[in-house]
C-alpha cells in the first residue's frame, strides 16, 4: 500500500491538569486551562509517520474539529513528522455537543474526500474516554477496522493487526482501505524537536466547515449534569486480622 493516511488529533485538557467541574453542573472548566493533544492521538501520529518512514505510505494528514486553538495540535502533529492538515472548524455550543458520532461523519467524509487508503485514530480521547469514534468511521465508510493496536504491520493491500483484548493478544488481518486505533503499547511517540517546529509553521492547514463537508452535527445526546466524583474517605491501619475482623463487624461489612 501506497497511499494516504488520516490521522485524528484531538485537542484535550493536559492530563496533568486537575479537572474543576463548573459552578452550574454544565461540564468542566476549559478557559484558562492548559490543553494538548490527546496522548492516544500522539501514538496514531506517531504509528503514521514511521509508516512514511518506512515508505509503506506516501503522506500523512493530521485532522482536528474544534475551534481555532485546534490547529495548535494540529501543528503539533506537523511538527512530529505530519505532511499538512486539515481543520474543520466547529465552535460554540455545537463544539460543546460534538461527540464521536458527529465527528466520525466528518472522517468518514474526509476519507472519501482524500481518497485515503488508511485512518489512524487514538482508542479514546482522556477527555470523554468514549471509546467509539473508530468504530463508528469503520462501520459509516462500511471498512474492516483494527481497534486497540498494539503492534501494526503492512503487506501490500492487506494490514496485519494485534490488538490487545481481555484475554490478552488477538492477530488479525484485514484488508485496505481500513480504520485501525491505537492502544497504549503500539509505540513511544517522538518529541517534536525545535528545527522541525519550525518546519511546522511553514505546512499547510486547510481550513473547512462540517457543512462543506455534508455533514450535519445535530447531537442525539443531552447532558443533564456534570458532579464531581465523591471524595474517598481515609483508610486505616490495624495491627493484627482480629483488629481487621472487629472493624469490618463494626461496619457491618461480614
Amino acid at each position: 500500500m501506497s497511499g494516504r493516511v488520516l490521522v485524528g488529533v484531538k485537542r484535550v485538557i493536559d492530563y496533568a491538569v486537575k479537572i474543576r467541574v463548573k459552578p452550574d453542573n454544565t461540564g468542566v472548566v476549559t478557559d484558562g486551562v492548559k490543553h494538548s493533544m490527546n496522548p492516544f492521538c500522539e501514538i496514531a501520529v506517531e504509528e503514521a509517520v514511521k509508516l512514511k518512514e518506512k515508505k509503506l505510505v506516501k503522506e500523512v494528514v493530521a485532522i482536528s474539529c474544534g475551534p481555532q486553538q485546534s490547529q495548535e495540535t494540529i501543528r503539533t502533529a506537523l511538527a512530529m513528522g505530519a505532511d499538512r492538515g486539515i481543520h474543520v472548524e466547529v465552535s460554540g455550543k455545537d463544539y460543546e455537543t460534538l461527540g464521536p458520532l458527529q465527528v466520525s461523519k466528518i472522517m468518514a467524509a474526509l476519507a472519501k474526500k482524500e481518497d485515503a487508503q488508511l485512518i489512524i485514530l487514538g482508542k479514546q480521547a482522556i477527555d470523554d474516554d468514549c471509546n467509539q469514534t473508530g468504530q463508528m468511521t469503520a462501520a459509516l465508510l462500511d471498512w474492516p477496522q483494527g481497534t486497540f493496536a498494539s503492534e501494526v504491520s503492512l503487506d501490500g493491500d492487506k494490514v496485519k493487526v494485534v490488538r490487545e483484548i481481555d484475554g490478552g493478544l488477538e492477530t488479525i488481518k484485514i484488508n485496505t482501505p481500513a480504520v485501525l486505533t491505537a492502544d497504549l503499547r503500539l509505540n513511544t511517540p517522538r518529541y517534536a524537536t525545535l528545527p522541525n517546529i519550525m518546519k511546522a509553521k511553514k505546512k499547510k492547514i486547510a481550513n473547512m466547515k462540517p457543512a462543506d463537508l455534508g455533514v450535519n452535527l445535530t447531537s442525539r445526546l443531552e447532558v443533564l449534569r456534570v458532579d464531581e466524583p465523591p471524595q474517598r474517605q481515609a483508610g486505616m491501619k490495624v495491627e493484627t486480622v482480629e483488629d481487621l475482623v472487629g472493624k469490618l463487624k463494626d461496619a457491618g461489612k461480614v
